[in-house]
């Protein structure tokens, strides 16, 4: 513990270099949450495993990921975000062999599990090292690169998994980054600096046990609550009921931190930070409202407009790339006049490119009718993360940076789950509504016997979020002609939906916008320089 580390001696000579270097364990695990979701139907078949069980590779992922984020970052703290970030790498890298390896649904789902451990234990020592390793009035830059990732990486995890599938065996969509992970891992050990704060820490486990516990119960529910129907799981045990617990022992967690006036897994404090405790409310309301546009976008190319999923990866991929562009930039903007206003107009003219795009759906919309929409939600989505970032972690003590980065990293991953859960239950309920009124439209083109079958079948399509398969036993003609209304029902039952769920996300996003509001001044020189002798000599190599 030799050398001094802070904002204003920084731990770096190359800070971009370390943050490249760590940015790409960072976009490999967000990748790695979306690309599995174009090869379920290709592992039902190879593995010859269940739609749930291979529901459960893409949703184990996210659970194990999400739950550890305040423990991981806190970890951080504690022993080295260099340290963690390796641990990490090799984690995930190993995790990944082990996917592609797997012979059985039961083996791909534990090294799925194992890859969820590595990305949280890496996820956080990004953030936490942009406030170690870049001076103030270069942040917003560097959280330009980390809004460009957080962007880009979910939208080319389904167009490069399409790519590997046309290709390759599905394996190699997780073997791929087994080279990749060993290179990341000895670049960081070569060039990233080891950083951790200078005072000895130890870990809270009542406060590791409770926030796990609590997590594991909500975010379980809210991934599984549409497929259980909100309702009994097994037994006495219902959804209701593990939501419930999950919740009660978060608030245990809260009220144990409140004691734990020493060492908490969660510092209290950093809500005491006037844009901590903002930033956090507003991205969690941002990821709520955020979460739809894609979720809904998606479905409707693929289900509505019978897009494959490379076809429909390829065409948001031009929205990821003004997302990436737009936030470097949004960050030196930041930079110069503070993240408050550039994420408020970013937020702004996200909620214009909504409607925008509302105006522009119709049952037979293609590409070109899209794109002005994807075109500004793309720019706006780019003007969002970054500054977001920077403005929720200003004013943050670096030697909390670990813990600030979780808390903040796991509050944007619930909203993120809530987000998706409560559109897939409001979109399939109004979805059944309008498919419902326009199947009433179009049935009495078809004979007087088949009416109230197509009216229901219909209807039952909402749940499902495609349409049912014609009846057997129909006349060729009957046949094509079932189909071919079954088709426009649908396209234009899920149009209309699509517009109510994207009016109500553009709401849910001004709100977001109001929040923004409450942040504080931006810190600039004389908060650096209170905070430059607070930490002086708390913060060194390993």
């Amino acid at each position: 513990m030799s050398e001094v580390i802070s904002a204003e001696q920084p731990a770096t000579r190359r800070p971009w270099l370390v943050l490249a270097i760590m940015c790409i364990g960072f976009f490999m695990s967000l990748l790695d949450g979306s690309i599995v979701n174009v090869a379920v139907p290709t592992l039902i078949d190879s593995l010859d495993a269940s739609y749930d069980q291979v529901l459960w590779v893409v949703d184990g992922y996210l659970l194990v990921f999400s739950v550890l984020l305040i423990t991981t970052g806190r970890l951080g703290d504690i022993h080295g975000y260099r340290r963690l970030y390796v641990i990490g790498i090799i984690a995930f890298t190993v995790a990944s062999a082990l996917c592609g390896l797997a012979g059985s649904p039961a083996q791909l789902l534990a090294a799925r599990a194992l890859q969820g451990l590595g990305g949280a234990l890496l996820f956080p020592q990004v953030i936490s090292s942009i406030l170690t390793i870049f001076p103030p009035r270069q942040r917003g830059r560097a959280f330009g690169l980390f809004g460009t990732i957080v962007g880009f990486a979910p939208v080319v995890g389904p167009v490069l998994g399409g790519f590997v599938l046309a290709h390759l065996s599905w394996r190699w969509i997780f073997f791929i980054n087994v080279p990749i992970g060993i290179v990341t891992a000895v670049l960081a050990l070569t060039f990233t600096p080891a950083m951790r704060s200078g005072r000895t820490h130890r870990l809270d486990l009542v406060g590791v046990a409770l926030a796990t516990a609590g997590l594991s119960g909500v975010v379980f529910g809210l991934i599984e609550g549409e497929r259980y129907h909100w309702g009994t799981i097994a037994g006495p045990i219902g959804i209701p009921s593990v939501l419930g617990a999950g919740v009660a022992l978060l608030v245990l967690f809260v009220l144990w931190q409140h004691r734990q006036r020493e060492e908490p897994l969660m510092p209290l404090a950093l809500f005491g930070a006037r844009n901590f405790a903002v930033g956090n409310w507003v991205g969690f309301v941002f990821q709520l409202g955020m979460i739809g546009i894609m979720f809904v976008l998606v479905l409707y190319l693929q289900m509505a407009r019978g897009y494959s999923a490379l076809e429909t990866g390829l065409v948001v991929l031009p929205h990821a790339v003004l997302t990436a562009a737009g936030s470097a930039y949004a960050g030196r903007l930041s930079d110069r006049f503070g993240g408050k206003y550039v994420l408020m107009a970013g937020m702004t003219l996200l909620a214009i490119g909504l409607l925008v795009l509302v105006a522009m759906i119709r049952p037979t919309s293609g590409v070109w009718s899209l794109l002005p929409g994807l075109t500004i939600i793309g720019i706006a989505s780019g003007a969002t993360f970054a500054p977001l970032q920077q403005a929720t972690m200003d004013g943050v003590d670096p030697r909390l940076a670990g813990a600030a980065s979780g808390v903040s990293s796991t509050t944007r991953q619930i909203g993120g789950v809530l987000g998706t859960a409560v559109l897939g239950v409001l979109l399939s309920a109004h979805l059944s509504s309008t498919l419902r009124g326009e199947a009433e439209k179009r049935a009495g083109r078809l004979p007087e016997a088949l009416r109230a079958r197509f009216v229901d079948d219909s209807a039952a399509a909402g749940q499902r979020f495609r349409p049912l398969p014609v009846p057997d036993g129909l006349s060729p003609a009957a046949t094509r002609l079932y189909e071919r209304l079954t088709e426009d029902a649908f396209a234009a039952g899920f149009a209309g939906a699509m517009r109510t769920i994207l009016v109500g996300c553009a709401v849910v996003l001004v709100v977001a916008t109001g929040f923004c509001s409450l942040f504080g001044p931006r810190h600039g020189k004389p908060a650096a320089e209170s905070a430059r002798k607070r930490r002086a000599g708390t913060a060194s190599r390993e």
